[in-house]
C-alpha cells in the first residue's frame, strides 16, 4: 500500500506486549499517510497509531524558530 501510494516501507517488526507489530514507511505527504491510516482503520480488521517523525534537519531548523514563548512565573 506504501509504494501504491509513493512511498516505501522501510521496516517491519513484531513485538510482544500491547502492540503487535511495527511499521515504519516513507510516505510523501500527510494526505497520503491519512488517506492509508483511514482504510485500514475503516476495515476493522486492525488499528492503528500514526506518528510523524522528524529528521534531524527539520529538528534543528525548529530550533531556531523563536516562539516567544515564557514561562510561568
Amino acid at each position: 500500500m506504501a509504494a501504491d501510494m509513493g512511498g516505501s516501507l522501510e521496516s517491519f517488526h513484531f513485538a510482544f506486549g500491547d502492540t503487535d507489530a511495527y511499521v515504519i514507511c516513507e510516505i510523501p505527504d500527510d494526505e497520503s499517510a491519512a488517506a492509508i491510516a483511514m482504510a485500514v482503520a475503516s476495515s476493522g480488521t486492525g488499528s492503528m497509531e500514526t506518528v510523524k517523525l522528524l529528521t534531524p534537519d527539520q529538528v534543528d531548523k525548529a530550533r531556531g524558530i523563536n516562539t516567544g514563548y515564557q514561562p510561568p512565573g
